[in-house]
């Protein structure tokens, strides 16, 4: 009698660890997201955004996917401002991949110096560059995890090329205003970009994140600056309590 009843405990405990079971996790975390995404204050935050930049748009100035990559490189740790002045040089200079493919890694540095940390990104973009000849017959790949297998391109990069250049909204583009932001009006606490963008991807419908990055990028520009944000002409204001308002 004993070991029979053994044997039911022991199933009773394979049954509450059974797949069925576990499958409940995911579905628990499904209507968590959904419910955040319809909290009336972020519903609020989302729609001033729109309102106030309806047009939004990448700064950075290019003609084609692959010149947006170089771009987005380019634009670690420095303004869009110099990068479009570089890259109106540069593209005249250097029209393709094949181009930037064949080039001494020096020449380029020269060319890119004022961007900053010339040297890493001079050496990304002729990796880049040969990756996307040798492999992908001169096109930057349209799918996410080939272009991760670029040198240089980690995920702020492909989502930029990917929802910018091809319209795929493969996530949301997390640069220091999207951080700074995202923590300021409370969509997120993450300690990471990645962290950041798993939580943005959460409350922003899918049909918006290639533009809400845009809007929160200009938003961030004009308005909500890192030292000084200029509360008193903010759009969003209202719903906002952080520790850094200026009214």
């Amino acid at each position: 009698m004993k070991s029979a009843a053994k044997k039911e405990t022991k199933s009773a405990k394979k049954s509450r660890k059974s797949p069925a079971a576990k499958k409940s996790k995911p579905a628990k975390k499904k209507q968590a997201a959904k419910k955040r995404a319809q909290n009336p204050r972020v519903k609020r935050i989302l729609g001033k955004l729109k309102k106030k930049y309806p047009d939004a748009q990448c700064a950075l100035v290019h003609d084609n996917p692959f010149e947006l990559l170089v771009a987005t490189i380019l634009s670690a740790q420095c303004t869009d401002a110099r990068v479009n002045k570089v890259t109106t040089a540069l593209f005249e200079k250097y029209p393709g991949p094949r181009d930037f493919a064949g080039l001494d890694q020096k020449v380029l540095e020269q060319d890119i110096r004022s961007t900053g940390f010339f040297r890493n990104k001079a050496k990304n973009i002729i990796g880049a560059a040969k990756k996307i000849v040798e492999e992908f017959d001169g096109e930057v790949p349209q799918d996410m995890e080939a272009m991760l297998t670029l040198p240089g391109v980690a995920r702020k990069t492909a989502n930029v090329v990917m929802g910018t250049a091809f319209g795929e909204p493969t996530g949301v583009v997390v640069d220091t205003h999207v951080f700074r932001i995202s923590h300021r009006l409370k969509l997120s606490n993450g300690k990471t970009p990645e962290k950041v963008e798993d939580d943005l991807k959460s409350v922003v419908p899918e049909s918006s994140w290639i533009s809400f990055a845009h809007q929160v990028i200009l938003f961030g520009r004009e308005i909500c600056q890192a030292r000084k944000p200029l509360c008193m002409d903010c759009p969003v204001e209202r719903d906002c309590d952080s520790p850094d308002k200026t009214v």
